[in-house]
């Protein structure tokens, strides 16, 4: 390889097909290896790099300017990690910006996004033409790369090219495990209100989530509909969930490939259908609902990442801009004759909702907690609890 370190250059991208993009490095010293994706996003960075359904990625932001809102504890998504910023990142591994993180003018900020990112363990790239990295994905598929930082740019690049060449991938990897809690907990804590911040909430129907990289916000969208939540592990078996007596169900998203998580959670949410329970499924619980009723599941080239994404409720007719995290989508093709698909992707037509005729049991694509986002689709947490007051 003829490519050498340019002058100043800390920080580097090597793509698996030998392309190398330098610029200055930002957050965590050292390398992460994963999928690059990019995300369309205008704000919300912190939610969106601490979001457990980025595990195993690299993000590159097509918004220029990060930084100015700075970093707090209360924004955190990632379950796990509590107010303790230097827990391990099981969320993205890595980030890329067109300009460097601005200082912090916010008065909800108590870190710097580069303190944060250094602390979290984050490996940044800043200075580089994301708009060509952009390109790259949507014209060749998400890349499998290494990010790498070193403040005096020593870089091996034939190493680091190698590296990103040698690596599997995310297809038949199931990340839910190492996404997902250890131990059974409860949750009571509502939506941000202003000026109190996160209310305690006062659960009426009790709802277990399985949590296979839950966000806390969704955790907070459905705390605020009334819901008192239990969340268990992912593994948990379907005799357990139901042996706490829910009035309902929920499948919450996470990192992966379905279809690993599948093989032992399938047989599980199949027994959960079975029991007649109000069940509803978010992103990745989405796409292993849709597995456990005889449906397909398939790699997306550079699948759905961003807070601007139209959708189509053909339930009703109504067109919401939406959140979106996931590498892959439902087959609508082999939905089974029983399951009517709800809501459509208007950018590529893929599959973002399914419901069980008959039965109290839907699903969505998207993140209908919206953080961050438009709140479009909050309602779908009101429409689960409709299904169980009605149970």
């Amino acid at each position: 390889m003829t490519t050498t370190i340019l002058p100043g250059a800390t920080g580097v991208l090597a793509l698996a097909d030998g392309t190398i993009l330098q610029g200055l490095g930002v957050g965590a010293v050292g390398s992460a290896l994963g999928e690059v994706v990019f995300n369309t996003a205008m704000t919300g960075y912190q939610e969106i790099l601490t979001d457990p359904s980025y595990m195993s990625q690299i993000l590159a932001f097509t918004f220029p300017h990060v930084g100015n809102a700075g970093t707090n504890v209360e924004d955190i998504e990632q379950m796990g990690g509590g107010s303790d910023t230097s827990a391990p990142p099981r969320s993205a591994m890595g980030a890329i910006f067109r300009d460097l993180p601005t200082d912090p003018a916010n008065y909800r900020s108590d870190a710097s996004f580069d303190d944060w990112m250094k602390r979290r363990g984050v490996v940044g790239l800043a200075g580089v033409d994301t708009r060509a990295l952009t390109k790259i994905i949507r014209d060749k598929g998400a890349p499998h790369a290494v990010i790498a930082h070193d403040p005096d740019g020593n870089f091996d690049l034939d190493a680091l090219v190698a590296q990103a060449k040698g690596w599997t991938g995310l297809v038949g990897l199931d990340l839910a495990k190492p996404a997902s809690t250890l131990q059974a907990f409860d949750w009571d804590e509502g939506l941000w209100e202003w000026p109190e911040g996160h209310p305690k909430t006062e659960g009426r129907k009790s709802v277990v989530v399985v949590d296979y990289g839950v966000k806390r916000n969704i955790l907070r969208a459905l705390a605020s509909t009334g819901a008192k939540i239990t969340v268990v592990p992912a593994t948990t078996t379907a005799e357990e969930v139901l042996a706490r007596n829910p009035d309902g169900v929920v499948l919450s998203n996470g990192p992966g490939d379905p279809a690993a998580t599948g093989e032992y959670a399938v047989p599980e949410i199949q027994k959960l259908v079975a029991s007649g329970k109000p069940l509803m499924g978010i992103c990745l619980g989405h796409q292993m609902l849709a597995l456990a009723l005889g449906a397909r599941t398939v790699k997306m080239d550079q699948g759905h990442h961003g807070a601007n994404h139209p959708v189509k409720d053909l339930t009703t007719g109504k067109v919401e801009i939406v959140s979106m995290n996931h590498g892959f989508t439902v087959d609508r093709d082999s939905l089974p004759d029983a399951v009517t698909e709800t809501h459509v992707s208007l950018f590529d037509g893929t599959n973002c909702g399914i419901a069980v005729e008959g039965r109290p049991i839907f699903s969505v694509q998207h993140h209908p907690e919206a953080s961050p986002g438009p709140t479009d689709s909050l309602y779908l947490f009101d429409r689960f609890a409709d299904l169980m007051d009605a149970r």
